[in-house]
């Protein structure tokens, strides 16, 4: 079970505590993402998490590298389209240190100009690199193609247009607005003390106020899928199809991923057996899930010679389609709730999944749920109520992204 409390600030401090080992996973999750930027913010999340470690009212860079370090701790952060989180990992004695320097990267951030102008030069790499790899592009487009320009399909990273144009100003009035303890969780798992928890989270957060504008609502409306082509010189076709998908949190949401792993999620499925193993087709193809808290989407993704492209496509479908309308059979469904148990059985192991699911989970769910109800609702998933949903999602008409050299003629040339 969990240890949970919520300090008078707003802030959630949420605990899972394992006795067993001498690690402790901490992460500070904020409620800033892709999703609540204004298209003249676009990529200033990702950029406020860069900037957050060039240096903070109490540290510079130099400073918060070489604490951690001292200590054998890691220390990172990520920003995905719903959340920020800035997190680390450390032995059981290093966790006020760890739970001092997350709180400061947080809440403190000092946006120094000079830095600010050599951190974008990083970021617009870091973007230049994820154009470069054509596998990146496919998976970006194919958000625009299902969802249209909505803020779900927008890329975390922004443009280098919009990382170039950002102030200091545009930065701080950001911070404030949306790094707020009401829009926060604390999340823990490992070994610790959860007084001395409590206690630490009153010294370093209890402070932090925030600014007075509330989490943005968004809401993702279902659009007509697109096909959308980009040209790049490269020797694959890559291709994307999205098919809808389930929001996260519900209870479906189990059943989407056992759709997933029959489809193309495992070396057994249906995708990769088909067109890998017996074909011989594609080196690389696969399906995954993505899940939001508003919308899902199920993708597909192949890299094929161009000459294959079209045969890759057709017999894709074909599986996506006898998948959706005859549905799955009780052999591969028996292995795939196996393989979703066992799964998440070994990601248990770990301290610093079982703080990412506590900590996302009451982010952007204001729920928590143990491991025993997980196995639970796994364990109660019906063949029946798998097939279902696997009719409901893969019968529909399908979006499409295609990135390669000459990919809009191709894609005029596909049959679908």
């Amino acid at each position: 079970m969990f240890d949970q409390i919520t300090l008078s600030n707003g802030l959630r401090v949420i605990g899972e505590r394992l006795d067993h080992v001498r690690s402790v996973s901490v992460g500070l999750w904020l409620g800033a993402g892709s999703q609540y930027e204004i298209p003249p913010e676009a990529g200033i999340s990702h950029f406020l998490e860069h900037m957050a470690f060039k240096g903070t009212e109490k540290r510079n860079a130099r400073q918060i590298a070489e604490e951690m370090d001292a200590v054998g701790g890691q220390l990172n952060a990520f920003t995905s389209k719903e959340c920020t989180c800035f997190y680390a990992k450390v032995v059981d004695e290093n966790l006020p240190l760890a739970i001092d320097v997350l709180s400061d990267l947080a809440t403190a951030p000092k946006f120094d100009p000079a830095e600010l102008e050599k951190e974008k030069g990083v970021v617009i790499e870091e973007i230049a690199m994820a154009e470069d790899s054509p596998e990146d592009v496919v998976h970006e487009l194919i958000m625009l193609a299902h969802f249209g320009d909505q803020p779900v399909a927008r890329p975390i990273l922004g443009s280098e247009e919009r990382v170039s144009s950002f102030t200091r100003d545009d930065l701080y009035t950001y911070w404030h607005n949306m790094y707020a303890p009401q829009q926060a969780v604390l999340a823990l798992a490992g070994h610790y003390d959860w007084q001395a928890v409590v206690a630490l989270a009153e010294k370093h957060l209890l402070a932090w106020q925030g600014g007075p504008q509330p989490r943005r609502d968004t809401q993702t409306h279902p659009v007509r899928p697109t096909r959308l082509a980009r040209e790049k010189d490269v020797e694959q076709m890559n291709l994307c199809l999205g098919f809808p998908g389930v929001a996260i949190g519900g209870e479906r949401s189990y059943e989407f991923s056992l759709v997933n792993s029959v489809l193309g999620g495992s070396m057994s499925s249906r995708l990769f057996q088909k067109i890998r193993e017996e074909s011989g087709l594609a080196y690389s193809i696969y399906s995954y899930p993505n899940s939001y808290t508003d919308c899902g989407l199920m993708t597909i993704y192949a890299a094929a010679r161009p000459d294959s492209l079209a045969q890759v496509v057709d017999m894709t479908l074909r599986e996506v389609r006898a998948l959706g309308e005859k549905g799955m059979t009780r052999a591969e469904f028996d292995m795939a709730r196996q393989q979703l148990r066992a799964g998440y059985i070994l990601g248990q192991e770990s301290t610093s999944a079982r703080m990412n699911a506590a900590g996302r989970r009451l982010l952007l769910l204001n729920k928590t749920r143990s491991e025993e109800e997980v196995i639970a609702a796994i364990d109660s998933l019906t063949f029946e109520g798998v097939n279902e949903l696997a009719r409901e999602l893969l019968c529909a008409e399908p979006s499409l992204a295609l990135v390669g050299k000459d990919a809009r003629k191709a894609l005029g040339g596909l049959n679908i």
